[in-house]
Formats: structure tokens, C-alpha cells, sequence
């Protein structure tokens, strides 16, 4: 059952990660960072994503070092960046993410994308350090069918998880099929598409029936697709907001009616050409 913040999915090694996190890209370095995470964690938030390419990983450590909340309570992400892609120099990014983070393990480190020749060695290293009890969960993120086939060809580990973006304008059904079949949780990036539906008129209407906003009734829908939702935001007034959406359900037919929206239209990079 997914009714409150605290609900959980297993992943297919057991570990326990909550279907309702904070997104921390773009939230600058420093105080703002330290301030947005304080804030989350007493709203109840206990899953952050980051990643080297963000560069906040220390001020997301430091505002969990500040906190009383125990580690073990926390679900923590980080991700490898491109530039750092290949066996070895992904073993050096973990650590470095690590020690930004001043934490001795991760919940879930994931590929940020799959870079052409080089994703498979990522993977390699990323098994190493599941293997050494360094990451509780590893997995990937931007990941299509293709990628994902050509890294379980060899893989020790399949990968647990696949963060994508995930939207009512790019439903993602195959992918999200493949996942279910593999066991491979999928995750939302861009859950709310960077504010461009907020005057979508099917999503007001079904907002309106259950009094609640777009955005509210967006996550409520991954949720209820079973996909983990991350959406990111630095104002508190949204931080609670977007936190408030397990007292309400969606029916079957407004599901179909959000589901209906897709038209595989992508406000982020395509995963088959991208360039960085």
C-alpha cells in the first residue's frame, strides 16, 4: 500500500526504497541546498536524489549530518557522470561522491546515461562496489529497452532501478512494460515535465474534483503506476504540497484520462543522441 510518505517499494535484492522522494538538481551549492533538504526532512521526506553532475552532494551530506534522523532511515542517490564513465574511473567518482557526501554507503547509485562503449565497463565497476557492500542498490537512469538488454547480456547484477523521464506527455509503455517483466523499478525524473502542464485542461478538471493541484494529482498518478516519483523544488510552500498526496485516490477512468495525454513528447535529452 502507497499512503504515506514513508511507503515503500522492494527492489528486486530486498532493499526497501520509498516510492516519494526530493530531486535536488539545480538546487545551487551551499545554504539554499542545506536549507531546501532541512526543511523536506520535516515534511517527512527521507528519499533525496543527487548526483556528481548537480555538484551539491556536500550540502545534501551536510544537512544530514545536521539532522537527528538516523542514516539508516534515509534513502540517499547519487549517479556517475559521463566524463567519469569506465571501470576505473567510475570506482574513483563513487568514492568521490562519497566523501562530498561524508557517508560510508549509498542506497543507490546509478549511471546518469548510457554512454556509447563505455555504460558496460560503468556497469562493471557499479557491480564491484555492490559486490564490497558500498552501495545497498545500483542501477541505471535514461536507459531505453536496447540499453538495458545489452547490459543484462553479460551483467552479474541487473539492474534495480531505471530513472527516466516519466510525464503524462511521455508515458514511456514499453519501457515501463520491459521494466515490470524484469523486475526493474522504474523512477520519474521531470515527474511534473518542468511546469508545462500546469494548464493542461484534462489534468485541472480531475485537480479540481479532488481539490488538490495539477502537480499533486501528476505524482498521485506515477504513484498509482507504480513508478517512483522525485519532483524537485526549493520552495517550502511546494515541498508540503507535493508531499500531500497520499489522502486521495485517482479512479480507473482518470488514469486512462492522464494516460490518454501522452504524445512521447520529451522536455529532456533523447537517451539514443544525446551529446555530453
Amino acid at each position: 500500500m502507497i499512503n504515506n510518505i514513508h511507503s515503500t517499494t522492494t527492489l528486486a535484492n530486498g532493499v526497501k526504497m520509498p516510492w516519494f522522494g526530493l530531486g535536488v538538481y539545480k538546487i545551487p551549492e551551499g545554504k539554499e541546498m542545506i536549507t531546501t533538504v532541512q526543511k523536506a526532512l520535516e515534511f517527512g521526506y527521507r528519499s533525496f536524489d543527487t548526483a556528481a553532475l548537480y555538484q551539491n552532494e556536500q550540502g545534501l551530506g551536510k544537512a544530514i549530518h545536521a539532522s537527528s534522523i538516523p542514516r539508516e532511515d534515509l534513502f540517499i542517490t547519487s549517479k556517475v557522470w559521463n566524463t567519469d564513465q569506465g571501470y576505473d574511473s567510475t570506482l574513483k567518482a563513487f568514492h568521490d561522491s562519497l566523501n562530498r557526501l561524508q557517508l560510508d554507503y549509498l542506497d543507490l547509485y546509478l549511471i546518469h546515461w548510457p554512454v556509447p562503449n563505455l555504460y558496460k565497463d560503468t556497469w562493471k565497476a557499479l557491480e564491484t562496489l555492490y559486490k564490497e557492500k558500498k552501495i545497498k542498490a545500483i542501477g541505471v537512469s535514461n536507459f531505453q529497452i536496447h540499453h538495458l538488454k545489452d547490459i543484462m547480456k553479460d551483467a552479474n547484477v541487473i539492474p534495480m532501478v531505471n530513472q527516466v523521464e516519466y510525464h503524462p506527455k511521455l508515458t514511456q509503455n514499453d519501457l515501463r512494460t520491459f521494466c515490470k517483466q524484469e523486475n526493474i523499478q522504474l523512477e520519474a525524473w521531470s515527474p511534473l515535465m518542468r511546469g508545462r502542464l500546469q494548464d493542461n485542461p484534462v489534468l485541472i478538471e480531475i485537480a479540481q474534483k479532488h481539490a488538490k493541484t495539477v502537480a499533486q494529482v501528476i505524482l498521485r498518478w506515477d504513484l498509482q503506476n507504480e513508478v517512483i516519483t522525485i519532483p524537485k523544488t526549493t520552495k517550502v510552500e511546494r515541498l508540503r504540497e507535493n508531499a500531500n498526496i497520499f489522502d486521495f485516490v485517482l479512479t480507473d477512468e482518470e488514469m486512462i484520462a492522464i494516460n490518454g495525454l501522452n504524445e512521447n513528447l520529451r522536455a529532456g535529452q533523447d537517451p539514443d543522441n544525446f551529446k555530453f
